[in-house]
């Protein structure tokens, strides 16, 4: 089959490899027919996640169909569409009995694309299936589905929850990328005062203002103080960095109001300064984080009810053998590139 591996930093191509094969009776093979690029790929192809060896399969996130299935798997059968998590979960250890699935100790976690081979393919093997798929509606189509598998209970869990987001409250993202636009779309569902949506790219708070941000403002233009002006000198009451740079990181904790909450989405691969001379002082709650999925069901209802707006956050399609051409998409800047959606040629 074909698949886009990675061969080091900076390295990558659509290569033959070998068809994955079942390895545990817990496994499902996976046909791949949507598949999509997160920023997380890029920083594994920047070298920020030294985990991923050379020769890895790239990709967590993922529809299809199964064809194949292992003798303990008990949900789904060979035929049926699913949605394949960007995390896998063993179901027994003490973090997956806490629904902490991202943490899991029993062979589980973001394993897809970061420890064994990825979604970035022709087919994938998935383990852990009973956990780890969701049998798709019918009523959901696949570019609507596939953005369930990571950036939307990402955004969610990672950012909206964690941070605490309330009725009244005023949320600031910091990053107006897939993962910062889906959370301003799910910070909605709290009620929240205001959403600021922070970012350098004039396209992208435009969509944030479509998906309910109530002020944008460029990064470029002191954000800090629309914030302080917005709330009287308060501040906000939650800050959500969606970047995974060192800048943005500590914006967040200078917008952040005392006894308020920043929550760490974005993928960091340098340090960022923590000001605690600052800080120590505010009460301030700082949360880190990788997706657990546990919101994936509750989420998935809301998309194929219509709940959720995710059309906005596909910007580009491409079939599934122009990987590597999707990759140039989505990492060129200046492209209007948010969710690039690859799919299998239908006829």
């Amino acid at each position: 089959m074909k698949a886009f591996v990675f061969h080091g930093p900076g390295q990558a191509s659509w290569d033959e490899v070998p068809e994955p094969s079942l390895k545990d009776g817990a496994d499902v093979i996976v046909r791949v027919d949507s598949v999509t690029i997160c920023g997380t790929d890029l920083h594994i192809l920047k070298g920020d996640v030294p985990e991923v060896v050379p020769g890895t399969v790239l990709g967590h996130e993922a529809v299809g169909e199964v064809v194949e299935t292992g003798g303990d798997v008990r949900t789904v059968r060979p035929g049926d569409r699913v949605l394949v998590s960007c995390i896998s979960a063993c179901g027994r250890c003490r973090f997956c009995r806490e629904a902490r699935y991202g943490q899991c100790r029993g062979g589980g976690g973001w394993v897809l694309g970061h420890l064994i081979d990825g979604t970035q393919a022709e087919y994938v093997r998935v383990p852990f299936a009973d956990l780890s798929v969701h049998p798709l509606p019918g009523a959901l189509d696949s570019q609507d589905a596939v953005l369930l598998a990571d950036i939307l209970p990402t955004a969610y869990e990672v950012g909206v929850l964690n941070g605490r987001v309330g009725p009244g409250d005023t949320v600031v993202v910091v990053g107006a990328g897939p993962i910062g636009l889906a959370a301003i779309a799910t910070a909605r569902l709290f009620a929240p005062g205001r959403i600021v949506a922070v970012d350098l790219d004039p396209s992208r708070l435009e969509v944030a203002r479509r998906l309910g941000a109530d002020a944008v403002v460029n990064a470029a233009e002191d954000p800090a103080r629309l914030v302080e002006d917005l709330t009287d000198g308060l501040g906000a009451d939650v800050a959500i960095e969606a970047v995974g740079v060192p800048e943005t990181f500590e914006l967040c904790t200078r917008v952040v109001r005392p006894g308020g909450h920043v929550a760490n989405v974005g993928v960091h691969g340098k340090p960022a300064v923590l000001h605690l001379e600052d800080l120590w002082i505010k009460d301030v709650t700082i949360t880190t984080g990788l997706v657990d999925t546990f919101s994936t069901p509750m989420l998935m209802g809301m998309t194929a009810a219509r709940r959720l707006p995710t059309s906005s956050l596909v910007t580009h399609s491409f079939e599934l053998d122009r990987m590597e051409e999707a990759y140039g998409v989505f990492s060129a800047a200046g492209s209007g590139a948010l969710k690039v959606v690859l799919e299998r040629p239908t006829a």
